[in-house]
């Protein structure tokens, strides 16, 4: 699989409880990363991972500067049965879009885990998105994501 190559140090950390997902316990455990983040950060974040980043950028000042903001697959609202309601970015995203250096947005119309009418709500949310519209890549489940290492290179 292609890769961003040795000018990139990737911190990929596992977040907390993923199958019973609490969004205070992810922030709490991700801000034990911010002391050993750089500016220039690049912040990926897939599926549930996007959400929380849209949120925890939205109602916080990040101490660090962002280069780029890659949401992947992210719900934005999110349904009673999933139980993450508290994962729900607030209504404006403008701290996000402010501080979060290039916002990227990708969502395949073939998601079958987050539909793809949620991309919709984020272009609404971060006008100034450069949003990435694919086909036949589900819920970004592969090794291979060319569009965003392409992307990652550019900033």
């Amino acid at each position: 699989p292609e890769t961003l190559g040795p000018d990139y140090e990737v911190i990929q950390p596992r977040m907390p409880n993923a199958n019973n997902a609490k969004y205070e316990e992810w922030k709490i455990w991700f801000e034990k990363y911010i002391p050993f983040l750089h500016d220039g950060i690049i912040l990926v974040g897939h599926s549930l991972g996007a959400v929380f980043l849209a949120k925890y950028l939205a109602e916080n000042t990040f101490p660090k500067g962002i280069a780029g903001t890659f949401l992947v697959a992210g719900p934005y609202s999110v349904d009673e049965d999933r139980q993450l309601v508290e994962f729900v970015p607030p209504a404006s995203l403008a701290l996000l879009e402010k501080h979060g250096g290039k916002v990227f947005l990708y969502h395949s119309k073939d998601d079958p885990i987050v539909p793809f009418s949620e991309l919709a709500k984020y272009q609404a949310a971060i006008p100034t998105a450069t949003v990435r519209t694919l086909d036949g890549r589900g819920h970004f489940d592969q090794d291979a994501f060319p569009e965003i290492v392409t992307d990652i290179k550019s900033l």
